[in-house]
């Protein structure tokens, strides 16, 4: 933390990315590099940025609570599916696998979700109404484990993936959607979290620093939400998946 520089490019992708996570997801993919660019290895980033996730996933669920947005009766059925995943995840990504091994599936991921909410954008993002209950939806508990599970190993883009999954089989709109990702990244991300804790791959004051930028900004992201039409946070979740896949194709170009 000795980098004025790289401390300031912390904080403003600190806030930038509690603000994106908020409407839609991969926000880490500028937290990741900047906690790097403080001389942090990558499995080191990876957990350090766990807080961060903690932190405005939970300023997130009480802002959208307060405004009664957090559907609350599949809110536990949601959540427990995804934290099942998320330790398998979790324990892969600190003892076992490199994450390297998931790039692959996060490109095929973004591109799918892009392409989905380009061709039928209502496929993935629907617009308020009639939802389905998780009950009755058995292809959706299979969606929230392996977004658990990826969430889990790597964090970056996860949010995309819980939107595609709780719009597109529960039929959430976005703002609700959204409530409900941010009960899933909290949860497990707690879980996760304590994983990385058991590894010594937390450093507490880049993740401090990080999880009170990602805060404000995942609260000025709420505020966002609940102000403007449906259609404008489909966009700003369309552009920040397009974002998300251009930066994934570079990363995989450059290494």
């Amino acid at each position: 933390m000795n980098d004025p520089v790289a401390v300031a490019l912390l904080v403003l992708a600190g806030l930038a990315a509690g603000f994106i996570n908020t409407l839609a997801g991969g926000g880490s993919m500028l937290t990741l590099p900047a906690l790097m660019a403080l001389g942090l290895p990558a499995d080191v980033a990876n957990g350090t940025n766990r807080l961060a996730v903690v932190t405005q996933s939970g300023g997130g669920i009480i802002a959208f609570q307060r405004k009664g947005k957090l559907p609350t009766r599949e809110a536990p059925g949601v959540v427990s599916l995804t934290v099942l995943g998320a330790i398998v995840g979790a324990a892969a990504s600190a003892w076992w696998i490199p994450r390297e091994h998931l790039k692959i599936v996060l490109l095929s991921t973004m591109a799918l979700v892009a392409l989905v909410m380009i061709a039928r954008p209502n496929a993935l993002a629907p617009e308020e109404g009639e939802t389905r209950s998780l009950r009755g939806t058995p292809r959706a508990w299979a969606g929230l484990f392996l977004a658990g599970v990826y969430g889990g190993f790597v964090q970056a883009g996860v949010g995309f993936v819980l939107l595609a999954v709780i719009g597109g089989t529960l039929r959430f709109d976005l703002v609700r959607g959204n409530a409900l990702k941010l009960a899933c990244t909290f949860v497990y991300g707690i879980v996760a979290l304590g994983i990385f804790i058991a590894a010594d791959q937390v450093e507490w004051i880049p993740a401090t620093a990080l999880a009170v930028s990602t805060l404000i900004g995942a609260q000025l992201g709420v505020r966002f939400a609940l102000n403007v039409p449906a259609k404008v946070i489909r966009a700003v979740v369309l552009c920040a998946v397009l974002v998300a896949l251009g930066a994934a194709l570079l990363e995989v170009v450059r290494s």
